[in-house]
């Protein structure tokens, strides 16, 4: 079954909350509204629908945008669509799909970000693409031992 990968913009509508599970894999979970605008033909206003999405990430990631972002942050998230189901006490039956992100970042539209390149956080860590890591450091570093393999910068 092929994944549905989907991209969103939008802003937090919420702070993220962090948890933890048994095992000591930090979850981040948020939300994120997206507006659309558009103007009537028929009567020349505007409208615009808004959408709420629910979007988790994990470990390292998890502890990053904790950390990084609040309500009302401007977002870039890239992930995949996930459905749960589960019962609740009264025996009711519930279902939810969200998005589980393999990137978040900062969007740049309408505001500045600095970025810190964090070391990776243990042996065991896999959060896709390294700790953290919002596009390098701010001088477009983000060099791992593989760039220095090849005695050049990386881009």
């Amino acid at each position: 079954m092929a994944d549905s990968t989907v991209t969103i913009v939008g802003n937090l509508t919420r702070d993220p909350e962090i948890r933890y599970t048994p095992s000591g894999a930090a979850k981040a979970s948020f939300g994120v509204a997206v507006s659309r605008r558009w103007q009537n033909r028929q009567s020349q206003e505007w409208e615009e629908q808004t959408s709420f999405f629910n979007v988790v990430c994990w470990r390292d990631m998890a502890e990053n945008v904790s950390e990084s972002l609040g309500k009302g942050s401007r977002v870039i998230v890239t992930g995949r669509l996930e459905q749960r189901s589960w019962e609740t006490e009264n025996g009711d039956k519930r279902s939810v799909v969200e998005i589980v992100a393999d990137e978040v970042g900062p969007s740049l539209r309408w505001a500045t970000a600095q970025t810190t390149r964090n070391e990776r956080r243990g042996a065991g860590s896999s959060s896709g693409g390294g700790g953290g890591d919002f596009g390098g450091s701010p001088s477009g570093g983000g060099a791992s031992a593989t760039d220095d393999d090849y005695g050049e910068e990386p881009f």
